[in-house]
């Protein structure tokens, strides 16, 4: 009998999952704004983003910069809770289970880097965002647009090619710090429908070690060290680009997009405590540009203000490892 109702549980468990994962069907989706995708909505501009995720900063700074009213989504990734971003309901706005998602009219457009250049394109209000006014400082806007772009399923394989690639391996610890109050069994989810199953196995192994093992981790050190060295080359390049421009942004005298995209990744080094190691004195036109931009409204409403309170207390937990962990405090510092 416990044979029969034991066959009878893994009957149903397996017939379960596979009507689940037919209804969360994911995959990769082309960049940009998809005409052909019409959304339910109830606001010319509509946001599904998160908290905690990079590019949802960069979009959201956008927005704050152009005074575009829009309505809020916030959708949970596994670090903020729960694996929302893989529900049926969020597949439905974005198959590929990414944020942020600009809908703009009904239809989704994919991508930050395309989100805000699209943005920017309708925006119809008076604002500081501009274009540059001449091609040597457009092309020096397109350049740090680009180097500052989360890109690719693989970021961390192309960590030389983008400081947006280089963040998420110089976020493993600010990772394993909220994983401690996320329960091991919401990664099952993401086991079951995640389409990158190494992201679900990379959260296991961050939880089951704490940010104070992180030094142990080989893997993880060689990640962090590949991904500190990647940043100091973008950041000692952009001290070069500084010295070149008369004025306070990258376009001068004028705030664009590659600020924007500088800004997000500065504030994710705050989050992993790494702020300091490097934005300092020996890259002074940095520190001094970092200050700028974090001073500035638009930072403040899109990014400072929407710090999620496991973020805040992950960091707080990393600070308090590192005053006792001789070990992380060198991974994190040198």
């Amino acid at each position: 009998m416990n044979t029969i109702i034991a066959s009878s549980l893994v009957t149903i468990l397996i017939v379960w999952y596979l009507i689940e994962r037919s209804r969360r069907k994911t995959h990769e989706m082309p960049s940009g704004l998809q005409t052909q995708i019409t959304l339910d909505h109830d606001q010319e501009w509509e946001l599904y983003h998160n908290d905690f995720s990079l590019c949802s900063k960069k979009i959201r700074m956008c927005l704050a910069e152009l005074g575009i009213d829009y309505k809020s989504h916030h959708i949970d990734l596994v670090e903020t809770g729960r694996y929302e971003n893989i529900s049926r309901k969020f597949l439905k706005v974005n198959p590929g289970g990414l944020v942020p998602v600009l809908v703009h009219n009904g239809h989704p457009i994919y991508e930050s880097h395309d989100q805000i250049r699209y943005a920017l394109s309708k925006s119809v209000n008076n604002n500081s965002l501009v274009q540059p006014q001449n091609n040597e400082e457009q092309e020096l806007v397109d350049h740090w647009i680009e180097r500052t772009s989360l890109k690719g399923n693989d970021p961390i394989s192309n960590m030389k090619s983008s400081a947006g690639n280089a963040a998420p391996g110089l976020t493993l610890p600010i990772f394993a710090a909220m994983m401690r109050s996320i329960p091991a069994s919401r990664l099952i989810e993401g086991f079951l429908f995640h389409r990158f199953k190494q992201r679900p196995m990379i959260f296991l192994v961050l939880k089951l070690a704490g940010v104070s093992k992180l030094p142990k981790i080989a893997p993880m050190v060689k990640i962090m060290r590949s991904a500190s060295q990647a940043m100091h080359d973008h950041l000692d390049q952009l001290e070069s680009d500084l010295k070149k421009i008369p004025g306070t942004w990258l376009a001068g005298s004028q705030f664009s997009l590659a600020d924007i995209g500088l800004a997000a990744i500065f504030d994710r080094l705050a989050e992993s405590t790494m702020h300091n190691k490097f934005i300092n004195e020996s890259r002074p036109l940095v520190l001094d540009y970092c200050g700028k931009l974090m001073a500035r409204e638009s930072y403040i409403l899109a990014i400072k203000n929407h710090a999620h309170p496991l973020t805040t207390k992950g960091t707080e937990h990393i600070l308090a490892q590192r005053k006792k962990n001789q070990e992380l405090d060198e991974l994190l510092s040198s």
